[in-house]
């Protein structure tokens, strides 16, 4: 019998209504407001003439015709990444439910990858500085992440370690044992706190007037995020530790850390002793 301190998992039912076949979850609707609200962001962001000076950036038009090609890459690439990282023996028993995204399974860090590759091509497509594009989607990419762990919470999934603090809860799948709400680590640490991070960096220091320091915060933010929750978070199941406290999770975000970190410093040494409108 779990103790009295551990608190009660609230009753959300994951399906929000359904018509016959036709279920709306929890989880696509965070999708589907995340995506909505960094596109809006997004366009605030680019009309904000005071955060530019004299750099180039993408107009509204540019902005809207991205979101498809960035949802496409998000899906594509989440559902993607989780085959090949998390469970790639079972998809190759079973091609056919590889692209069943209905079914679940998607990771973050396929996401990530989909949506660079996304922005390459739409970049050179319409002529848009590449870095600049970065930027617009690293500051506005943890409102989705925050809505997403949001929705993972309520999924019952991807819970934390048994635990004994005051703010566990027992998780309906996570058995009898009070475990930490990783969830809501995560959406505290790669949503609000990363987002309030880079709104600082661009409001306060107009970094988005040298390219590629937000994209490369938001890389380098998300990366330390993710690692600092995955000491508190159960690893997938039929994968496990990789090494000691070593999960997939922290490898995949490792790349992310240096390569956020380079960016930063290749874009303040790229601006460096130019002004800042």
């Amino acid at each position: 019998m779990p103790p009295v301190f551990a608190l009660p998992f609230p009753a959300i039912d994951p399906v929000i209504v359904e018509f016959g076949p036709f279920a709306l979850r929890w989880y696509a609707l965070a999708y589907i407001v995340g995506i909505l609200l960094a596109w809006r962001y997004m366009q605030a962001l680019t009309a904000n003439d005071q955060l530019w000076g004299t750099a180039t950036r993408p107009s509204r038009a540019d902005i809207d015709d991205f979101v498809l090609w960035g949802t496409i890459g998000i899906i594509l690439g989440g559902r993607l990444g989780y085959v090949l990282f998390y469970n790639p023996g079972y998809y190759l028993a079973n091609p056919g439910e590889a692209l069943a995204v209905w079914s679940g399974g998607m990771s973050f860090h396929g996401g990530f990858a989909g949506t660079v590759i996304a922005m390459i091509l739409f970049a050179w497509k319409r002529g848009i500085p590449l870095w600049t594009l970065f930027d617009l989607a690293g500051c506005a990419a943890p409102i989705g992440l925050f809505f997403g762990r949001i929705a993972n919470f309520i999924n019952s999934e991807l819970w934390g370690r048994p635990t004994d603090v005051p703010w566990a809860f027992v998780f309906p799948t996570g058995g009898p044992e009070p475990r930490h709400p990783s969830q809501l680590y995560e959406a505290a640490l790669e949503g609000v706190i990363l987002f309030l991070v880079l709104r600082v960096l661009s409001h306060r220091f107009k970094l988005l007037q040298r390219p590629g320091f937000l994209a490369g915060a938001f890389a380098f933010g998300y990366g330390v995020g993710r690692s600092i929750a995955e000491l508190y978070r159960v690893p997938d199941a039929h994968i496990g530790y990789l090494s000691g406290f070593l999960t997939m999770g922290i490898l995949l975000s490792l790349p992310m850390i240096l390569a956020g970190l380079a960016a930063m410093i290749w874009s303040a040494r790229r601006s460096k002793g130019a002004p800042s409108a």
